[in-house]
Formats: C-alpha cells, structure tokens, sequence
C-alpha cells in the first residue's frame, strides 16, 4: 500500500511540472536522431547502401557558449549540432550536423588507428554467421551438443603490434545453456569464429580441442527455480515518502536540497551529470562545482595468455558502449520503490531512434545513515544530543556488458559531496577444464578452480572517470598534500608529529600521481578565499586502487594506459574526453590520456580537468560462484574550505513520519 501511495504522489509531482526550452545538454530526442540520420543520407555523402551508424550523439556547444546561456537562460538556446560516426567502405566517417540549418557542417575520413564503437545489429548479424556454416555445425555435432542450445557473443580481439589494420574483426565464441540460463560458466572451448564486420563474413574458422563442458548442475540462478535449502528470509523493506518526493524534474534538469544539475544519456558513456551547482545560504548564489562527469572508460585484461583467452583485454566503454549496454532499470529490484525513471535514445545501424526505457533512475536514498549528531554531556546539568539524518540524491544507471553487470550511482549530499560509486556484479568469466580438484593442477591455471571442470580466470577492472570540475569558474588550479612524519623540537615529551605540506602542480606530467600513501589532493580556485584567507576549493578523496601489474610494454597495457596512474589533471580540452581515445576498438594506444599529458601543457591558474581511476585486481574465489556477489568501490568530491562553515547546520531535520513500530520478538 505504501508503495501504491509513493508512486501516485511521483506521478502527480512529474505531471505538474512545466515544460521549459530545450537545453543545450540536452541529449538529441527521437527526432533529432531522425533528423541526423536523413541530412547525412540525403547529402549523398557516401553510398546510401554501405552505411552504417557507429555513435550519433550531440555535439555540444563549447562551453563559454553554454555558460553565456546560462546567465540568461530564457533566451534562445545555442544551436543544436550533433556528431556522428558512420562506416562504409571500410573505412570510418566524421559528420558534424547541423540541426538549425539542415545542413552537414564538417564531414571526413578518419585515418588513424583504432576503430569506432560496435552497434548492436552488426554484433547479432555476426552472431549469426556461424550456424549456417557446415565446419561449425560439424564441431557442434562431434561433441555431442544440441545447436539449439548454443549461446554465441561477441569478443573484441584488441591490437598485438600488427602494422597495418587486418580488418574491423572480432570473434565469435560459444556457450552452452543445456539446462541453465548460466551460459558464462559452461563455455565451449576450442571454437573461434572470426568475423569480418565490413564485410560480415566469416574470415576464418577454428576447432582446436575438445574440452568437456561444465555441468549445468548448480548453476542456477533465477528465484523462480530455485530448490531448498534456502537462506533465512528477510521482511519486505520498503522507503515511504507519504507527500512525494523533495527533488524536481525540469526536463533533463534535477533540482533538490540546494543542488541543481543536468542529466544527459550517451551511448558510450551511459549517465552524464552536467552543470552541477550548489547554493550557499551565505554568499546567497549558486556556485559552480563540476562542469560534467561521466565514466570515460573501462579497462578489463584478462590474465590468461593462452591462444585462447590472450586477446580478451576489453575497453568497455569504447569498443560496447556503456549507453549502448545499458539496461531497463527495474523498480523495486534495481531501484528503490520512491524511485523516478527517466529513458534514453540511441540511433540503431540505420540511424534510426532507440527507446531504452528507464535507462536511468532518481531516487532519495535513507538508511538510518548520519549526516552530523553530536551529544554533549560536559555542560553540568544538561545532555544535549542534536542529529541530522543522512538523505542524498542518487541518479543509477546499470550496464550489462557480457557476463558484467556495472552499477553506477552519482550521489549528491547535502554537505556538499558529490561520490561515485560502482558495483561490480553479473557471473564469473570461465574457462572449462578437465580438473575436479585442486590437487590435480600441476601447473598454472590463471584463476581459480570454482568448481569441478570451471575456472574463473583472474582478471582486472579500472574505471576511469572524467572529472571537469569548476570550482566557482573556470580556472582552477591542482594542489597536492603529503603527509610528512616531523621530529619535536624536545620542548615537550612528544618526539613526533605530522605535517600536510601542500604543493602547487603547474603542469600535466607532475600530476600524475598514484594515491597508495597518505595524500591530500585538491582542485581550489586560485582566485578565491575564504574570509578566514583559505583557497576554495574540493578534494578528491580516492577509491580502491590497483596498481597495474602488466608490463608496460603489454600491448593490452599501451592501449590501457590511463590505468598507469589513477590521479591525472589535464588542461581543458573539449575533444578529450575518452582516456582510451575516441577510437578505441583495436587501437594502438597512440590518443589516450596518457599520449595527451605527454605533452606537458600548463595547468596552474587554467581551466582543468580531473581523471580518476578507481581499480580491482580480481582473483575470483568459490563464494563467487555461480553468481558474483556485488563488489563495490567509488571515490567522493569533497568540499575543502569551499563553504564558510558546515552547510549542514542550516538544514531542518525533516519532520518523522509514523509508522508502525518494528519488532523484533518471537512470539
């Protein structure tokens, strides 16, 4: 009933709110992707037949455009463009379109290396190839499978120093569900279709040995088959906002608490917070925080070198598209039930519109968290106890990329904070084998043997996120503090203290830093101070680390670089904003975040940007199987003398709602 109540007052609150003018975030609507898709077809740029969509998305306005709009935002918006990347002729094509005008503004071949995002269509069609292809039905037929119950994917097969671009391939591997929707875990080992995309066709073929698959025993995972034993049950738990929700949707605009920003779907980075401002009661404005921030890009290498598994070292966000992997939220399950849902849009093959319904959620997260309390007791007569519950606002999305699922939340709190948080999730990648017991391994097996005949290769996950931060304008400046051990002077017993020294970084190479010691990092306005004298600014305060542990002549680690260190600052720049490059399908690792900071340019007192990577080393385990309990890291933007004092203070506690009481007796 509860849940009834709060999603009637949601709706009410949606449907009360006014239209307003586009906004130039904005991501392009249905029609707009139909507009791209018929100026580009109609300029007869490139034969109508051949094309393909790779990535259609908004160009967006530079950003003094966008911020001399905003100061007058009932003006008209800034011209609406979009940027697209088609493919015919073997060979990658650049638009940039004019939607005002009707016109292709900028269009060329692009001749560098790497290759664009996968779409769908081209990925189920090479799916496909394999079972109208006798050499295969004949390898399905020796071991014994049903066809029918063969389970094709698609895998990218990265850059090993080749020369000259062999083709837009990838490989189509094979699993088994016989039984079981756990296909990850039962794979067919020793086939390997390659696919040549351009030219959808099979451009080589292989069977090398036959290696008895799993067992599907024990393997499910759905709650409808589950058999007993079953795990002591849970009551339902539910969030109840009996008069709605506090936030406000304005088209792609969210307001709550004193926040304000701008959501936008992208096909390859999924979730893009834009415009994030925060009111200060004191100063009585908006002020400035983080431009944009997104995941920019997923580096997940595998660490099995064989022939069959040496090539499965993915670049997630740029060869499958986070956007494009994204999936419909579910309420309830994936989100709360005082959850918003708002949808997405991508262009298909064809360029034509997408609906990705519920791509992402809003929702007010509570779990009897603390924001502040405080009880004093020291006053003589008196116990004083003064507490502010912990609510933030929660935007989520989730992206299922093969076996992975990637939960993405960006949460803004009320004392300012903004935190990224990921959950790793889904099923372990697994390699079938002949062993059923540990004792048989005689040599290394890259992982673990989880279960009899399966072992779950280890593995790496770095996500890398693109941090434009604005502290109250544009130019900004990048400060590091370390923490150094100092000896007394004797005028005390204490022989030893620490102390924050900071130090201003001016340029791109010294900020590449790797935070597995103590450290303070900083993005402050080097124009601003508080009354007391102090910079504003925001720390970063970092995720789990992982130092990459591939050479660094690797090829997987040239193309995965950025993984190198995991705190870079860049100067602006408005085409960088993919650390694995804008190609990064088979790329040599020659435009990355790490080719860009090579180049050293000046970043003190300058429009900058901050990339963090938050990674895993993954060495699965048995309590992991079948199905991989959610791990979780993330990193917080925290203010740093950004306020005058704690922002908190000023908040009311909310008014307690009565409910029944729970109880915990067993009668």
């Amino acid at each position: 009933m509860a849940s009834t109540f709060t999603v009637f007052f949601s709706l009410l609150f949606l449907l009360s709110i006014p239209s307003i003018l586009s906004h130039p975030l904005d991501p392009l609507t249905p029609l707009e992707i139909k507009q791209v898709t018929k100026i580009i077809k109609g300029s007869r740029a490139v034969s109508l037949a051949n094309l393909t969509f790779q990535y259609v998305g908004l160009d967006e306005p530079s950003k003094s455009t966008i911020l001399s709009w905003l100061s007058n935002p009932t003006k008209e918006p800034p011209p609406r463009q979009a940027f697209v990347i088609a493919r015919a002729y073997e060979k990658s094509y650049e638009f940039v379109v004019s939607l005002s005008n009707g016109s292709i503004i900028s269009q060329h071949i692009y001749n560098g290396t790497g290759l664009p995002l996968l779409n769908l269509e081209e990925q189920s069609a090479a799916n496909d190839l394999a079972f109208k292809y006798p050499p295969f039905i004949k390898s399905i037929k020796k071991r014994g499978l049903d066809i029918k119950d063969v389970v094709p994917s698609v895998f990218t097969v990265g850059w090993y120093g080749e020369k000259s671009m062999s083709g837009r391939v990838v490989k189509v591997l094979f699993f088994y569900k016989g039984g079981t929707p756990n296909v990850w875990v039962r794979p067919i080992e020793g086939i390997a279709v390659l696919v040549d995309l351009d030219k959808m066709v099979i451009a080589k073929y292989s069977d090398s040995e036959v290696v008895p698959i799993p067992k599907a025993e024990g393997t499910e995972y759905r709650g409808s088959k589950m058999r007993p034993p079953f795990a002591a049950e849970t009551k339902p738990i539910t969030v109840v906002q009996p008069h709605g929700p506090s936030f406000k949707i304005n088209g792609h605009t969210i307001s709550w608490a004193d926040w304000n920003l701008h959501l936008a779907f992208d096909v390859r980075a999924g979730l893009v917070i834009s415009l994030a401002t925060i009111f200060d009661s004191i100063e009585d404005k908006h002020r400035q925080v983080l431009y944009k921030g997104h995941v920019s890009e997923l580096f997940v290498p595998y660490m099995d070198p064989t022939e069959e598994w040496y090539y499965r070292t993915f670049l997630d966000a740029g060869e499958f598209g986070l956007g494009l992997s994204a999936i419909s939220l579910q309420q309830h399950t994936d989100c709360p039930a005082n959850a918003i849902f708002m949808d997405g849009y991508h262009a298909n093959q064809d360029g034509e519109p997408v609906k990705l319904s519920n791509a992402f959620c809003v929702f007010e997260r509570y779990a009897g968290d603390i924001a502040w309390r405080h009880t004093e007791s020291a006053i003589s007569g008196e116990v004083i106890t003064e507490v502010r519950p912990g609510v933030s606002l929660v935007v989520r999305t989730v992206s299922t990329i093969g076996n992975y699922d990637y939960i993405m939340d960006w949460e803004f709190k009320k004392s300012g904070s903004i935190k990224f948080g990921v959950g790793l999730s889904g099923i372990l990648e697994a390699k079938a084998s002949t062993y059923t017991h540990k004792k048989q391994v005689k040599e290394d097996n890259y992982g673990t043997l989880v279960t009899k005949n399966t072992i779950a290769i280890n593995h790496d996950h770095y996500i890398t996120s693109y941090l434009d931060l604005d502290i109250d304008g544009e130019k900004n400046s990048f400060v590091k503090g370390k923490m150094k051990t100092m000896r007394t002077n004797g005028s005390t017993p204490r022989k030893s203290y620490w102390n924050m020294i900071r130090e201003l970084v001016k340029t791109e190479l010294d900020a590449r830093i790797w935070t597995d010691k103590p450290i303070e990092l900083l993005i402050v306005n080097p124009n601003k101070f508080t009354k007391m004298g102090n910079q504003v600014g925001y720390r970063l305060v970092p995720g789990s680390t992982a130092n990459p542990l591939l050479l660094e002549d690797d090829y997987p680690q040239i193309r995965g670089a950025f993984s190198n260190y995991n705190v870079w600052v860049t100067l602006y720049n408005r085409s960088e904003r993919w650390a694995g490059g804008l190609y990064a399908d088979r790329s040599h690792g020659d435009h990355t975040l790490f080719t860009w900071t090579n180049r050293n340019r000046d970043i003190d007192d300058k429009d900058i940007v901050l990339w963090h990577t938050i990674g895993f080393h993954h060495s699965p385990s048995q309590d992991e199987f079948p199905v991989m309990p959610t791990l979780n890291g993330g990193f917080e933007l925290r203010p740093s003398n950004f306020f005058e004092s704690n922002p908190i203070l000023n908040i009311r506690p909310p008014k307690p709602v009565d409910l029944p009481r729970c109880n915990a007796t067993t009668p």
